[in-house]
C-alpha cells in the first residue's frame, strides 16, 4: 500500500522538475525565463475597489504574497484616478480590509486583522490618523455608514454556548485533564474556511464613529447576514435575515427586513419562498433595491435577478427579468433613476448599467478576482462614484486583477501590479476554442492554452482542466496552475460544459437532479476539438479537476481509458456520504437531489463515481485538504482505498490546513500542488 503523501514548503523547488525532457531543455536556453512556482510568491492582485464618493479617489485592497509566513498579505492602497498615483493608507504587519468610505469621504472605516483578532478602525483623512473604535470580541463584518458619518453598523457573532449534558466533574489544583466535551446543537456546526464554528449568533451593531461601545441592535436565536445599509435619513437600518421558526433547515431563504435605529422595531418587508438580498435604498430613500430569486421547487441552479420595491415592502417587482443572466451587487446611480450590477455572460464578468424598465448597456468589461487564483473562475468587484466613475478590478488571461477605471466612456488600468515580475517572462497564451456537443451539438465554450514558445508543428501532451461547482464558469482568467502546467510543456484545456453559469437558466438547469450525465460528452468533445488542432499527441492525454471538476476526473476516468493519468482534486466519490458529511448538509440533498439519500439510495448510487470504481485502469492521483468541509477528506480517501483494493496505481495527497476553497492559498501548497501533478503526470508519459 502507498502512503499518503502530505505536500511541504519543500516541493515548491521541485515544481520544474516535472517537465517534459524536451521542455527542460527549452527552459535552460531561452531567452525569458518561464512561470515557476517560486514566481506565485511574486505576484499581486487588487480587489475590492471602493470610489470615494465624489469620485476623487479610490481605495482598493491590494494582496501581496509573503514567502517568510506563505500567506497571502492584504493592504489598502489609495488611487489618484486623474494621475494614477498610489498611496499606501493601511500597510502593515496585520491584513488591512473592506475599505468604506464615510458619505462625506472624510474618513474611511476598515477591518484590520492580527494576532489579538479583528478589529475595527477609522482613518481621518485629513490627518493621516486611524484608530481603533472599539475593542470588538469577535470579528466585524458588513460594516455601514450612517448618512451623517457619524455612527458605524456592523455585523458581529454573539456567542450562545450551548446547554451541557451532565455535570462535568472539577479537576483538583494543578491537575491537567483533557478538553472538556464539545456539545453539539445546531444545524450549522461547521464551515468550510472556518471548521468547527463558535457557538452563536450574528447581531448587528452600532458604534460611534469617534470610538465607544458597541451598542446591539438585533436579538434572538437568528442570524443577520450579507450587507447592511442605512436609509438616507439614517433613522432605518436594511438588511437580510431569515428569522422563522425553521430557519436553519432553510439554506436558500432569506427576507429583507427594515429596522428602527432608535427603537429596534423590525418589519419583514419580503415574504417569498426564495433569498433575497442585499437591500440597497434608492438616493431619497423613496425605493429599496435588492436581489434574490423565486424558488422553483428547489432547482439546481436559479437566475438571480433585481427586485425594486417600495421602501415600505410594497409594489415589488424585478427589473431584470429579461436578462437570462444571474445580477449582483445592486449599486443605484446618484440621479436614482438606474442601477448598476453585475453580471456573468459566457465566462466573461461584466458591469452593466440598467434602467428602471429593464434596460441594460454594459459599462465594463473583464472583470476577475484574486480569490481563487490558481484556476480561472469569473468573478470580480466594482464601486460607482456619484460622479459616475466606475472602479472595477480589471484581469484577463494574461494578468492577474489590477485596479480598471471607466470614465468618460473610457477604459483605463491605473495600476499594472505585476508588470515588474512579467517583464522577463515568457507566459502561456490562451485562445478560445470553439466545440459542440457530441451529444446534441449544443455549442460548449472551450479556452486552450499554449505553452511558451509555442511551436505548432509539435506534438504536446495534453491536460483536461474541469471547473468544480458545479453550478460556476471558467474564462480567459490569469491563473497560476495553468501557467505552470504549460511552461512544464503540456497544452492545456479548460472549457464550461452544460450545467456552468453564465448561459442562462435552461443550460445550467440541464444537469439539475442529473449530475453528473453529459457533461461527460460535452468534455470529450472538447479534448476532441484539441486533439483536432493539430498539435496535441492524441496518445498523451491527461486529466484533472477540482471539486465538481475532480467528480467529473472520477466519473470520466471510469467511463474510459483514453486518458494516461488523472488527478482528482478535493473530489466528491459517493453522493450519498457527501450530502450529509459537507458543510452545507442542509441544502445540498434538497437542492440536487429532490429526496434524501433514504428515500431513493439507488438514484443517488447512479450518479456516484464509486459505481464507477470497477471499470478503473487510469493511473489516478487523488488530492485533498486535510480541513476541507465541502467535500471532505472521507471522500478523497474512498476513492484512494478503493483503487488501492482493485490495485490501480494510485496515490493520495493530504495538503496540511487546507481547505477546499483554500486547497491552493498558502503559495507553497499551490505551487507543491501543481508540481505533484505534473510529477504523476509524467510518470505515466
Amino acid at each position: 500500500m502507498r502512503l499518503a503523501l502530505f505536500v511541504s514548503a519543500l516541493a515548491v523547488a521541485s515544481v520544474t522538475c516535472a517537465v517534459a525532457p524536451a521542455f527542460a531543455q527549452q527552459v535552460a536556453e531561452g531567452p525569458n525565463r518561464l512561470f515557476t512556482g517560486r514566481d506565485i510568491f511574486g505576484l499581486r492582485a487588487a480587489g475590492d475597489p471602493q470610489v470615494r464618493p465624489d469620485g476623487g479617489a479610490i481605495a482598493y485592497v491590494r494582496t501581496t504574497q509573503d514567502i517568510m509566513s506563505d500567506n497571502g498579505h492584504p493592504s489598502i492602497w489609495l488611487v489618484d484616478p486623474a494621475t494614477g498615483a498610489q498611496t499606501p493608507i493601511a500597510d502593515d504587519e496585520r491584513a488591512n480590509v473592506r475599505p468604506v468610505w464615510s458619505p462625506d469621504g472624510s474618513k474611511l472605516a476598515y477591518v484590520s486583522a492580527g494576532p489579538g483578532g479583528a478589529q475595527l478602525y477609522v482613518r481621518w483623512m485629513a490627518t493621516g490618523r486611524s484608530a481603533k473604535v472599539a475593542n470588538l470580541l469577535q470579528a466585524p463584518s458588513s460594516v455601514a455608514w450612517s448618512p451623517d458619518g457619524k455612527t458605524l453598523a456592523f455585523i458581529m457573532l454573539v456567542p450562545a454556548p450551548p446547554q451541557p449534558l451532565g455535570q462535568p466533574m472539577a479537576p483538583p489544583p494543578g491537575a491537567k485533564w483533557a478538553e472538556p466535551l464539545k456539545v453539539i446543537d445546531r444545524v450549522t456546526y461547521r464551515r468550510d474556511g472556518a471548521g468547527y464554528i463558535r457557538p452563536g449568533y450574528r447581531h448587528i451593531f452600532t458604534v460611534s464613529a469617534d470610538g465607544g461601545t458597541p451598542r446591539e441592535l438585533t436579538f434572538g436565536k437568528f442570524d443577520e447576514g450579507g450587507q447592511l445599509a442605512f436609509s438616507p435619513d439614517g433613522k432605518t437600518l436594511y438588511f437580510a435575515s431569515n428569522r422563522q421558526p425553521n430557519w436553519e433547515r432553510e439554506a436558500q431563504e432569506t427576507d429583507i427586513y427594515s429596522m428602527s435605529v432608535e427603537g429596534g422595531t423590525l418589519t419583514r418587508l419580503t415574504t417569498r419562498d426564495g433569498p433575497d438580498q442585499a437591500p440597497t435604498p434608492s438616493p431619497d430613500g423613496a425605493r429599496i433595491a435588492y436581489v434574490g430569486f423565486d424558488n422553483h421547487g428547489y432547482r439546481g441552479y436559479e437566475n438571480v435577478r433585481l427586485y425594486v420595491m417600495d421602501r415600505d415592502g410594497k409594489n415589488s417587482h424585478v427589473i431584470t427579468g429579461g436578462l437570462d443572466r444571474s445580477v449582483g451587487a445592486p449599486t443605484w446611480a446618484a440621479d436614482g433613476k438606474s442601477l448598476y450590477v453585475d453580471y456573468a455572460d459566457h465566462g466573461i464578468t461584466k458591469v452593466a448599467r440598467v434602467t428602471l424598465d429593464g434596460k441594460l448597456t454594459d459599462v465594463a468589461t473583464g472583470l476577475t478576482s484574486g480569490a481563487e487564483m490558481d484556476r480561472p473562475y469569473t468573478g470580480g468587484e466594482f464601486s460607482v462614484g456619484k460622479n459616475g466613475l466606475i472602479a472595477f478590478t480589471m484581469g484577463d488571461a494574461d494578468n492577474p486583477p489590477d485596479l480598471g477605471v471607466v470614465k468618460g466612456g473610457k477604459t483605463e488600468k491605473l495600476t499594472h501590479l505585476n508588470a515588474d515580475l512579467f517583464a522577463d517572462k515568457t507566459l502561456a497564451k490562451t485562445e478560445a476554442l470553439p466545440v459542440k456537443s457530441s451529444f446534441d451539438q449544443k455549442p460548449i465554450d472551450a479556452w486552450i492554452v499554449t505553452p511558451p514558445n509555442f511551436d505548432p508543428s509539435r506534438k504536446y501532451p495534453l491536460i483536461l482542466e474541469i471547473h468544480g461547482g458545479p453550478f460556476s464558469a471558467y474564462g480567459p482568467v490569469f491563473n497560476t496552475d495553468d501557467q505552470l502546467y504549460a511552461a512544464g510543456g503540456y497544452v492545456v484545456v479548460y472549457a464550461n460544459p452544460r450545467g456552468s453559469t453564465s448561459y442562462g437558466d435552461a443550460f445550467a438547469n440541464t444537469i439539475d437532479k442529473n449530475y453528473p450525465s453529459h457533461d461527460y460528452d460535452d468534455l470529450m468533445s472538447v479534448v476532441d476539438a484539441a486533439v483536432a488542432k493539430g498539435f496535441v499527441d492524441p496518445q498523451h492525454l491527461y486529466v484533472t479537476g477540482g471539486s465538481g471538476g475532480g467528480l467529473l476526473t472520477a466519473w470520466i476516468v471510469g467511463k474510459t481509458d483514453r486518458f494516461r493519468a488523472a488527478a482528482a482534486q478535493k473530489p466528491v466519490i459517493n453522493w450519498t456520504s457527501e450530502v450529509l458529511t459537507t458543510d452545507g448538509y442542509n441544502f445540498m440533498a434538497t437542492s440536487w437531489f429532490g429526496k434524501m439519500p433514504w428515500e431513493d439510495n439507488e438514484f443517488y448510487w447512479k450518479r456516484s463515481p464509486l459505481s464507477l470504481v470497477g471499470n478503473v485502469q487510469t493511473p489516478t492521483l487523488v488530492i485533498v485538504g486535510t480541513d476541507d468541509h465541502r467535500t471532505p477528506p472521507s471522500e478523497a480517501e474512498q476513492f484512494f482505498d478503493a483503487l488501492e483494493l482493485r490495485g490501480v496505481p494510485t496515490t493520495m495527497i493530504q495538503v496540511p490546513g487546507a481547505s477546499h476553497g483554500g486547497l491552493a492559498e498558502r503559495p507553497s501548497q499551490a505551487a507543491a500542488k501543481a508540481s505533484a501533478i505534473m510529477a504523476w503526470f509524467h510518470r505515466f508519459q
